[in-house]
């Protein structure tokens, strides 16, 4: 058996904040989600030549979409209402995009089969797994 005296092994990163925005902000950006593609405007919208890697993107995302919020709150006038909406459909869509491909917990016990799970009972057989 193992002992780490060091404690901050096994810190995990805190959660980003979640997005706090005026409704019609994040109204607009969920009617926009139907018309983004990911390969074309995510390039475009972060001014780079190639595809950054999924949490690379969040991060900048939430950098540019930050600093695009500001600019809101204070009033400026490099305050562009069109580049903001941009910036929050391509943040709604990469974390989609990280939920969806992020590793489900299985529950001991159970196998994941084809998409589904399955729990095995102490007698051998299978059946379904009760959904909480």
């Amino acid at each position: 058996m193992s002992f780490f005296a060091d404690q901050t092994v096994f810190t995990l990163p805190a959660p980003p904040a979640p997005l706090r925005r005026p409704a019609s902000l994040i109204r607009a950006a969920k009617a926009g989600q139907g018309a983004w593609h990911r390969t074309r405007d995510l390039p475009r919208l972060l001014g780079r030549e190639t595809m950054p890697a999924n949490p690379s993107a969040i991060r900048q995302l939430r950098a540019a979409e930050d600093a695009m919020n500001d600019a809101r709150r204070e009033s400026r006038a490099d305050y562009d209402l069109h580049r903001h909406v941009r910036l929050i459909i391509a943040l709604l869509a990469e974390l989609r995009v990280a939920a969806e491909t992020a590793p489900q917990p299985v529950m001991p016990g159970t196998r994941k089969l084809a998409g589904k799970v399955v729990a095995f009972s102490g007698r051998g057989t299978a059946r379904p797994a009760r959904h909480a």
